[in-house]
Parts: C-alpha cells; sequence; structure tokens
C-alpha cells in the first residue's frame, strides 16, 4: 500500500516538474513576442478610432455643419463639403436646413390616442402638418442646447401644447366649417413663437381633414342634407323670381322695341312721303313735259307714216306702171318671137317638104333613130308596088307586108 502511495506520489513530482518547465519555456517565449503584441495592438487602437472617428467628414448638400472646439469652446460653421474633424479635439453636429414636416398622428382620429376637444367637450381627430426649418443665423450659437431629436423633444412639446388649448375654443361645428382658416391662423401665431424660441422658424401649419365622431357626423350630415335642401330651395325660388322678373323685363323690352320700331316705321312712311312730294314737285313738270314729248314725238310719227305712205303709194304706182310697161314690152318680145318662130319653121317645113319629097328614105331613117340606137338601120329602095321596104327582106307574104307598112306610116304620122 505504501509503495503505491510512493509511486504515486514519485509520479506526481514527475508531472509537476514538467509543467513547470513547459510554464517557464512559454514565458520565456511570451518576453520575446510582446513588444511585437503590444505594437500590433497599438496599431489597432489608432485605426479603430480614425475609423470611429474619422479626421475628414463630409457635409452634404442642405445641411450645415458646426464644428465645436472642445478645448477652447470655439464654433465653426460649415456649408456642403469637407470638414477637418480632430479626434478628442473637435466635436461635428450635422443640421438639415431643409423645410421638415411634422405630423402629430395621436391628434389624427377621434378614436386616437390623444384626441382634440371642442368647446361641448366631443373628441375629434385634425390632419395636421407643421412645416418649419432651422433658421441658419441661430444654429451656431444653439447648436449646444439643440437636442438630436428635434421633433420629439422641441416641435412636438410645443405643437401640442398649442392645438389642444386653441381647439377648446371652438364649436365642432366651428372647426368643421366655418372657423378653419381662423384656427389655422391662431395656432401659427402661437406657435411660432414658441419655436422661435428654440432657433426654428415656422413656414406654414395646414389643418387637413377633421374627423368627428360618427353620431355628431351622422346628425351633422342629416343637418347638412337638411340645408342644403334649405340652400337648393332658396336657390331655387330666387331663380324663379328672377326668371319672372327677366320675362317681365323680356317682355317689358319686346313692347318698347316694338314701340320703336313702330314709331321709327311711322317716321320713315313720314319721311317718306314727304320726300315724294318735294319729288311730285319736281317730277310733275317733267311729266308734263314727257307728255308734250311723246304728243310731239307722236305727230312727228303720224305725219313721217303718211309721207311714208304716200311715197310708198307713189312708189307702189310707179313701181306698177314700170312693171306694165315691162309686161307690155315683154309681150311685144314675145309676139314678136312667136312670130319669127311661126315664120322659121314654116321655112323650114317647106324645106323638109321639099326634101323629103326628093328623099322619101328620110322618113323611114329619122323613124329608127328615133325607135332606139341599138337598132341597126339597113337603108333599101322602097319597092315599085309602094309597099314596105322589108318585105323583100323578110320574105312575108304581100297582104302582111302592106299592113305592117301601113302601121309603120301610121307610126311616122
Amino acid at each position: 500500500m505504501s509503495e503505491r502511495m510512493t509511486a504515486i506520489a514519485a509520479a506526481m513530482r514527475e508531472g509537476f516538474g514538467g509543467l513547470g518547465t513547459a510554464l517557464r519555456s512559454l514565458g520565456r517565449r511570451a518576453l520575446d513576442s510582446r513588444g511585437a503584441i503590444v505594437g500590433v495592438t497599438v496599431v489597432a487602437l489608432v485605426g479603430w478610432g480614425v475609423w470611429k472617428n474619422p479626421p475628414v467628414q463630409t457635409v452634404a448638400r442642405g445641411e450645415l455643419g458646426v464644428r465645436a472646439n472642445r478645448l477652447t469652446g470655439a464654433v465653426a460653421q460649415f456649408r456642403d463639403g469637407s470638414v477637418l474633424v480632430l479626434p478628442g479635439l473637435h466635436e461635428l453636429r450635422v443640421y438639415p436646413l431643409r423645410d421638415q414636416v411634422y405630423r402629430p398622428v395621436q391628434v389624427a382620429k377621434a378614436t386616437g390616442e390623444s384626441p382634440l376637444q371642442s368647446m361641448e367637450g366631443l373628441s375629434l381627430g385634425v390632419d395636421l402638418a407643421v412645416r418649419y426649418a432651422l433658421d441658419p443665423g441661430r444654429i451656431a450659437a444653439m447648436s449646444g442646447a439643440l437636442p438630436e431629436d428635434l421633433n420629439g423633444q422641441i416641435v412636438e412639446p410645443a405643437v401640442q401644447g398649442v392645438i389642444y388649448k386653441v381647439f377648446t375654443r371652438y364649436t365642432v361645428r366651428e372647426i368643421f366649417s366655418t372657423k378653419r382658416a381662423e384656427i389655422q391662423q391662431q395656432i401659427e401665431s402661437e406657435l411660432k413663437g414658441k419655436l422661435a424660441a428654440d432657433g426654428i422658424v415656422l413656414r406654414s401649419v395646414l389643418m387637413g381633414k377633421v374627423d368627428l365622431p360618427a353620431d355628431y357626423r351622422r346628425g351633422m350630415d342629416q343637418l347638412l342634407a337638411e340645408e342644403l335642401e334649405t340652400e337648393r330651395m332658396r336657390y331655387t325660388i330666387e331663380l324663379k323670381n328672377k326668371q319672372v322678373v327677366q320675362t317681365a323685363l323680356e317682355a317689358e323690352a319686346e313692347k318698347v322695341r316694338r314701340e320703336k320700331a313702330a314709331e321709327a316705321s311711322a317716321r320713315e312712311q313720314v319721311i317718306a312721303a314727304r320726300a315724294q312730294e318735294e319729288a311730285m314737285k319736281h317730277v310733275l313738270p317733267f311729266k308734263q313735259k314727257q307728255i308734250q314729248q311723246r304728243q310731239l314725238e307722236a305727230e312727228a310719227d303720224k305725219l313721217s307714216r303718211i309721207r311714208t305712205a304716200e311715197g310708198q303709194a307713189q312708189a307702189r304706182r310707179i313701181e306698177a306702171a314700170g312693171e306694165a310697161d315691162s309686161r307690155q314690152k315683154l309681150a311685144d318680145a314675145e309676139a314678136y318671137r312667136l312670130d319669127r318662130l311661126g315664120k322659121v319653121t314654116s321655112e323650114q317645113m317647106a324645106r323638109e317638104g321639099a326634101l323629103i319629097s326628093q328623099h322619101p328614105l328620110l322618113i323611114q331613117k329619122t323613124l329608127a333613130d328615133k325607135l332606139s340606137d341599138k337598132v341597126q338601120v339597113i337603108i333599101a329602095p322602097p319597092p315599085g308596088d309602094g309597099g314596105f321596104i322589108g318585105t323583100g327582106l323578110v320574105g312575108a307574104p304581100k297582104h302582111q307586108a302592106t299592113a305592117h307598112a301601113g302601121q309603120v306610116s301610121r307610126s311616122a304620122e
């Protein structure tokens, strides 16, 4: 048993001896690398400080940067651009210069968290919008007193302190319809001074939709409907009255117009009659002169026609005498012509009779020439007994030839 305990104790001494040796070795190594660890730690701390507090910061457009010196307390303003900020020495705060809008949502609904109260004690909601901006000339002086949350710590308390007090002065009907502009102006006038004390410029206060209680809204809607109906009836009656007046005025105007037209027409007729009378004074002598002129023209026309008729009658007599003389001369010339023709014909017949007596065959030749130009004529001496000339040519019996010759003689006659 004791041997076992001795062995265990020896083993423990060896173990602890080895552990001590290891610890001493690690201690020597740590002492050798301590300088490097300190350097790395310092560099890391410096990098973290530069990253956490950069020495060059930027002010965006529409913002104003205020740099405060923690040692001297001096303050400098910077517009958009880069600003040198030394960590531990300088502190830079950036403020927006653009207009900002604050809307108190807790008063927007009649059933909201903190609705407004009217003079009657009714809860109502109003959609308000407060438009404001920081005063650039006072930011540097008040930068130390301005909180980070302007809406929550400055604007909201000021707005709530004003609107709850103002709305309790008016009834719901005035808030809803008749006094909206007055309420809005009163809120602006009271709120402007409070915000100006904190370096904030109030631009405007806009009052939007008014949220009324449900029961009151129903009653107001009914009342408004009755008022609108009353107004409509009133305007309808006024319109009817105006229409009656307009009709009367139009009738009166029509009457006056007709009277004026009748008077103008009468004046025109009088003026026309007078003008016609004046014209007749000049026209009548002219008409008389025209009548006299027409009488003279008729007399002259009558004399001209008489003279023309006489001249035509005389011309016709002369023409008749000339025509009679001409016809007489024509008759004498015709008688002379007939006489001469008779004499010439007689002389010609005498000559032809003598010629035929000497040459009897000319009768047959003349007859053949008269018959046709297609007939060939053969002249032959007549027979001694005085018969037909062609008897000997055709060999006809004598009595036929004699009859035929007689027909030819009669034809020739």
